[in-house]
């Protein structure tokens, strides 16, 4: 059932208006052309007893193929991207990456991607990498601004 909510989730961001302005909503953080939702996270992860990570890290890897399976049956199969080289150009002064990208790749390395049929929108999942104190968390980016 996670997957299925997870997909009425994406579903509702790519018909849903962008807010005009940088903010939260009832749904997760948003801006000019984009949605960026935690679909799902661990609780007291980052805090608590680390033991049993590759467990968990196996469990948030089985939620992103979920969602990726049923929504590559839509709109074909992913564009695997990494987002390490997105991360350490938005590092730099001189680059000019979009906020939602910035955002996202300094929490997740790796997505599956899809421009989604009809929409103009590109549809991010990943997972992230958590360090010391971060919970892991699946993420679902919906954008109107390309991959950089």
């Amino acid at each position: 059932m996670t997957t299925e909510r997870h997909l009425a989730t994406i579903d509702e961001l790519c018909v849903r208006d962008f807010p005009a302005a940088h903010g939260w909503s009832e749904v997760g953080a948003g801006g000019p052309g984009y949605h960026l939702v935690v679909l799902e996270t661990t609780h007291g992860f980052g805090t608590g007893d680390r033991s049993g990570r590759e467990e968990i890290a196996d469990q948030f890897t089985a939620y992103r193929e979920g969602v990726s399976q049923r929504l590559g049956e839509r709109w074909g199969e992913a564009e695997p991207k990494s987002l390490a080289g997105v991360f350490l150009r938005s590092e730099d002064p001189q680059e000019r990456i979009p906020k939602p990208w910035a955002y996202l790749s300094a929490y997740v390395g790796y997505v599956d991607l899809w421009e989604a049929d009809g929409t103009g929108r590109w549809v991010a999942v990943g997972v992230s990498e958590p360090v010391e104190g971060q919970e892991f968390q699946l993420f679902a980016l919906v954008t109107e601004l390309p991959p950089p």
